[in-house]
């Protein structure tokens, strides 16, 4: 029983130390501006773009996108996922950054492995 109410006091003990370390880093930053929460009209634009980006990736022959996620943030693009060759992953940059609204394209693509 006094191993549970040792636990238990120790678990107390340091979450009040957190909570006093996150109050003194809040504190610190009163100066900056907070992040702007997402809004609907945000995610919106984002998901519209995403679509944007998928149907362009898909209308590029040659291209494999079975395995290509698009991920769409403000005017941001994020490629991830594997395609077959080094040359589509070129391609896949190209048809990205010719979208209408798409701004920068981070490529996360890899090649697949044979077998995978």
């Amino acid at each position: 029983m006094n191993a549970i109410k040792t636990i238990t006091l120790a678990s107390c003990v340091l979450a009040m130390l957190a909570s006093i370390d996150a109050h003194a880093q809040a504190s610190e930053g009163a100066g900056m501006a907070p992040a702007a929460p997402m809004t609907q009209s945000t995610k919106a634009q984002n998901h519209a773009l995403n679509k944007k980006v998928r149907a362009a990736l898909v209308k590029t022959k040659g291209l494999k996108t079975e395995n290509i996620i698009v991920k769409a943030h403000g005017d941001a693009v994020m490629l991830e996922g594997t395609v077959p060759d080094a040359s589509q992953i070129d391609l896949a940059m190209t048809a990205a950054k010719g979208v209408p609204g798409v701004a920068s394209v981070d490529n996360h693509l890899t090649i697949k492995e044979p077998g995978q």
